[in-house]
């Protein structure tokens, strides 16, 4: 047995843990597995639907809880048992949604298992993502924010889609409208994302430490994008990989390789063991 150092290891999915061709290598699989089998708890905070992420983590043989939808959704991986489950009240999904149309964008809404888009539906953007998550969207005609209000959907996250030269500009008047109430991030290139206050990935690597009974100060945290901020900030070593945002490698302790030179297995061998 090896002795570890640092006890938890959290993880960002996309542009993380995955790397550009959307899988996990077999190095970065054995690395987790090794670290694991000797006491260590590994665990993913994604901005990704619980609907989405809960495969791939349980593909992976992880154990623990999953953190979903920037916290929003928390569950445990194993029984599937949902510990948190969060979203906005309507009437401010419905403000949400209005702001975004105001400003000539699409809103897509999460509701539970489901994507809500007006969207085409042969829109490539929209394509290359569902093929991504590995979920079709439901198609919705009209104003987002009417059919919200209408139909009184509890969601739990709110994205546009967004052109990567477009996006910093979107970013800047959604978080001046909006900042003040929400969450408002990027978890990558083509996405802007609001969640209610206080679901960041920063809360849920709080709420897994104290679950672990792990201080906060003996955590690693490892991502990519500005989604990712809150935790590598919140944990006792905050890592951006080589390939995260220039924002990011700014805020982090440590930058590491990129996500397609394993960046994952060598974070948990350089912190996450005792090296003699």
């Amino acid at each position: 047995m090896r002795e570890i150092n640092y006890p938890i290891i959290v993880s960002d999915f996309d542009g993380t843990l995955l790397n550009s061709s959307h899988f996990v290598s077999d190095v970065v699989k054995n690395a987790i597995d090794s670290y694991v089998s000797n006491g260590g708890v590994f665990a993913v905070c994604t901005g990704r639907m619980l609907c989405c992420i809960m495969p791939c983590v349980r593909a992976l043989g992880l154990k623990g809880y999953v953190v979903a939808h920037q916290s929003t959704v928390i569950a445990d991986i194993e029984s599937g048992e949902i510990i948190k489950y969060g979203g906005f009240e309507i009437e401010d999904a419905v403000a949400i949604c209005r702001h975004i149309e105001e400003l000539n964008y699409p809103p897509n809404v999460y509701s539970g298992d489901a994507m809500y888009t007006v969207i085409p539906e042969d829109d490539k953007m929209l394509q290359r993502y569902e093929e991504i998550v590995g979920l079709k969207s439901t198609y919705v005609t009209g104003k987002m924010s009417g059919y919200v209000s209408k139909n009184r959907l509890f969601c739990q996250k709110i994205a546009v889609m967004v052109a990567p030269e477009k996006q910093a500009e979107l970013y800047v008047k959604l978080k001046k409208r909006l900042g003040e109430r929400f969450e408002v991030t990027c978890s990558a290139a083509v996405l802007i994302e609001v969640s209610p206050l206080g679901n960041n990935k920063g809360e849920g690597l709080k709420f897994l430490c104290e679950k672990f009974g792990v201080p906060l100060e003996k955590s690693v945290a490892i991502g990519d994008n500005l989604n990712d901020l809150p935790m590598i900030k919140a944990a006792g070593v905050g890592i951006a990989v080589g390939n995260a945002s220039d924002a990011l490698k700014a805020e982090a302790d440590f930058v590491t390789v990129s996500n397609n030179e394993d960046a994952v297995a060598k974070v948990i061998e350089e912190f996450g063991f005792k090296n003699d």
